[in-house]
């Protein structure tokens, strides 16, 4: 383990508590998996060197590039804007039709790792000219020994900061993120209780809406996303229990995406059918959601924003991009004057 700790991309964690005989209780994520010395936690990317926990994808960086925020998708978070998004390697969970599975599928190869320092991040995203930084692609949760100083720096330039996520942090790692200035957080919902049993790699889908609220609560600006995939979370049932649950943890004013899956990985039933994903927007319309979306259908009118008191277009979007914006300055409608939740 000599070599492995002089690696610069291997650094202690953050988050971790010692047990007896030498093993360690990782607290990055709700597995908490208890690493015997000399092993790896379920992600790949966390190791028991001689009691102490490591992180061995510090600033080592599968991705890294200027997105459109819209692309997440985050609609009412600094819409219009760029954020350099960026990534490492590996995942928590086990979904078998993962969009991103080149990276989330692929464990660290710590012998061809290279390490990308906190500050260059920073400096690439304002030569750039993007307003802003998120972790996405696999998830972020992974990277956030990272993240912190990443987005500290970032902060301290006026960028704002952002997780595109599974949603299966410890509150830890949220106090953590909100203490260096993170404030955006976009959580993939994959179903109800069996979805996550059965295809994500037995994870408690209550710890994910939780969580969401958790977040909520401190004061990140928190949009909800599933992918709704078809033959596995697409009967009503599912749908409702999705929207249910959004209600009560986050309130009609957050947003919820329902998105187009594509087959992918090891995944090939035919992709979501537009109508499964009208359903959606359409459930959640009627149960008070004030701003339900669907999602990867290019040109579609329902990825549009509409004022939930007139019915008046507010944002038309085209792709990933805003093709017009009426919101007020002050975040209203300039019709009726309804409450537009946008965070910029």
């Amino acid at each position: 383990m000599k070599v492995l700790s002089d690696l610069k991309t291997v650094v202690k964690s953050r988050f971790y508590s010692k047990l007896r005989g030498g093993k360690v209780r990782c607290e990055l994520c709700e597995r908490r998996c208890r690493i015997p010395p000399g092993e790896y936690g379920y992600c790949k990317t966390r190791v028991n060197i001689d009691g102490e926990l490591f992180t061995v994808v510090y600033g080592y960086l599968s991705a890294l590039e200027s997105r459109p925020i819209e692309v997440k998708p985050f609609f009412h978070y600094h819409p219009g804007s760029t954020a350099l998004t960026f990534s490492t390697w590996s995942c928590n969970f086990d979904c078998p039709w993962c969009q991103n599975h080149e990276l989330s599928k692929t464990a660290p190869k710590l012998e061809v790792a290279k390490f990308t320092p906190p500050k260059t991040v920073v400096e690439i995203a304002l030569r750039n000219g993007d307003d802003g930084l998120c972790a996405s692609f696999q998830e972020p949760t992974l990277l956030t020994d990272y993240n912190l100083e990443v987005f500290k720096l970032g902060s301290k330039v006026g960028l704002y900061s952002c997780y595109v996520s599974n949603g299966y942090m410890t509150e830890k790692v949220l106090t953590s993120l909100k203490e260096v200035g993170m404030d955006g957080l976009k959580i993939d919902v994959k179903g109800d209780p069996e979805t996550y049993l059965k295809y994500c790699g037995g994870i408690d889908v209550y710890k994910v809406w939780k969580n969401a609220e958790k977040a909520k609560t401190m004061g990140f600006h928190v949009e909800i996303v599933n992918l709704i995939v078809t033959g596995v979370n697409d009967d009503e049932a599912c749908l409702r229990f999705i929207v249910e649950n959004h209600i009560k943890r986050l309130g009609v004013d957050t947003p919820i995406h329902f998105t187009r899956y594509y087959p992918a990985f090891k995944f090939s039933n035919p992709p979501t059918p537009v109508d499964k994903l009208v359903e959606a927007y359409q459930i959640a319309k009627k149960a008070g959601i004030k701003f339900p979306y669907i999602g990867n259908v290019l040109g579609h009118p329902l990825e549009d924003t509409y004022c939930p008191n007139c019915g008046k277009r507010l944002i038309k979007r085209f792709g990933f991009k805003v093709v017009d914006y009426k919101v007020t300055d002050d975040g209203k409608c300039p019709y009726c004057r309804e409450e537009i939740p946008i965070r910029t």
